[in-house]
C-alpha cells in the first residue's frame, strides 16, 4: 500500500514539474500593453530609419572568463506629440550578427507618445556582450521623433548591476 501511494505521489510531482516547464518556455517577451498590429504598404511611407541598439545579454566579470547574465528591455518611444509612427521590423542578433529572434513580422502602429518594449530574458545566453536589436520604423513624413534605448539589469546573490544604451541610426530613407 505504501509503495502505491509513493508511486502516485512521485507521478503527480513529475507531471506538475512538466507542466510548469512548458508554460515558461512559451513566454518570449512581456509587453506592458497590447500592440496595435496593422496592415500597411510600407512603400507608401515617406520616411524610414533603421536603428542599431546595443543589447548586452551578458557581460564579463571577475577574470573575464565568467559571464553575468542580464535581462534587457528595449524601449521604443514615439516622442511626437501629434504623429503616429510604425515599427516595421525588430530583430535580435548575437555578437556575430546571427539572427536569434524576430519580434514582429507585422507593422505595429505607435500613436503619439505611445511606447512599447521588447524583452530579452536573462536565461537567453546566446546573444553575448555584443548582441544587438535592429529596429526599422517609419512615418508619413520626416518626423524623426523616435527614442530607442535599451536597459540591462541583472542580479545574483547580493550583486546587482544595471545600465542603459542608446540606439544609433544606421540607415535612413526619405521620399
Amino acid at each position: 500500500m505504501k509503495i502505491i501511494i509513493y508511486k502516485v505521489l512521485l507521478l503527480s510531482l513529475f507531471i506538475s514539474c512538466q507542466s510548469k516547464e512548458s508554460v515558461q518556455d512559451t513566454k518570449i517577451n512581456y509587453p506592458s500593453h497590447n500592440y496595435t498590429y496593422v496592415t500597411l504598404d510600407t512603400a507608401t511611407l515617406k520616411y524610414k530609419e533603421i536603428v542599431y541598439v546595443p543589447v548586452y545579454s551578458d557581460i564579463y566579470h571577475l577574470d573575464g572568463t565568467k559571464r553575468f547574465l542580464l535581462t534587457a528591455t528595449v524601449s521604443v518611444r514615439n516622442i511626437s506629440l501629434k504623429d503616429s509612427l510604425y515599427v516595421l521590423n525588430a530583430v535580435y542578433n548575437d555578437s556575430y550578427g546571427k539572427l536569434l529572434r524576430s519580434f514582429t513580422s507585422t507593422p505595429i502602429l505607435m500613436k503619439p507618445l505611445e511606447s512599447l518594449e521588447f524583452v530579452i530574458e536573462d536565461k537567453e545566453d546566446k546573444g553575448g556582450a555584443g548582441a544587438s536589436l535592429i529596429l526599422e520604423w517609419g512615418g508619413s513624413r520626416n518626423a524623426g521623433q523616435m527614442l530607442i534605448q535599451s536597459v540591462m539589469i541583472g542580479t545574483t546573490g547580493q550583486q546587482g548591476i544595471s545600465f542603459t544604451s542608446k540606439g544609433e541610426v544606421i540607415g535612413r530613407t526619405q521620399k
